[in-house]
């Protein structure tokens, strides 16, 4: 089946070790093949409309951020559902979300559901409360977590379960 969704994020393999296994029980994006990240801009388009025009739009904005050095070192809460790893510092990812969704403003953040979008690593989500606070002690006596950012992936793939999403390619960081 052909992808349906693209998503602009930022891979952290670095947190793998401390995330991996709680993800695959706990964030569904994590049995689809999305490697531990912080998203940048989801949705963005749909994959047909990946033009090599809109691919060098991407590239251009991205190229206009630094790569800069990242801690993982903090758990976070949304309410009781979900709970993430808080990047520092979380700037530069507003900065990418910002700018990407001024050049391509029909791709809000998270459709624009949300007044304040947080940069954040999902650990789990919609799962019970005393499971959620168990894996979140669980990763933080793995913390600090450190990586550079260097690269935001483009991802493609389908909302279903038992769909598998795939990079379809990357943009360096200036």
């Amino acid at each position: 089946m052909e992808p349906t969704l693209s998503a602009l994020a930022v891979l952290v393999p670095e947190a793998e070790p401390a995330v991996a296994a709680l993800r695959q029980r706990l964030d569904r994006s994590a049995s689809r093949g999305v490697p531990a990240h912080v998203t940048v801009l989801f949705p963005f388009l749909s994959p047909h409309e990946l033009t090599p025009q809109i691919i060098a739009g991407v590239r251009h904005v991205v190229a206009g951020v630094p790569r800069f050095f990242l801690t993982l070192d903090k758990v976070g809460w949304f309410g009781e559902r979900v709970v993430w790893l808080s990047p520092s510092p979380a700037e530069p990812f507003r900065e990418l979300t910002h700018r990407l969704a001024g050049r391509f403003p029909r791709a809000q953040p998270y459709g624009g559901e949300f007044a304040d979008v947080v940069p954040h690593l999902t650990i789990g989500h919609d799962h019970p409360h005393e499971v959620l606070t168990a894996a979140a002690a669980e990763v933080q006596q793995q913390l600090p977590i450190h990586a550079w950012v260097s690269t935001v992936h483009l991802l493609v793939g389908r909302p279903e379960p038992d769909t598998s999403w795939t990079t379809l390619t990357d943009f360096p960081l200036g």
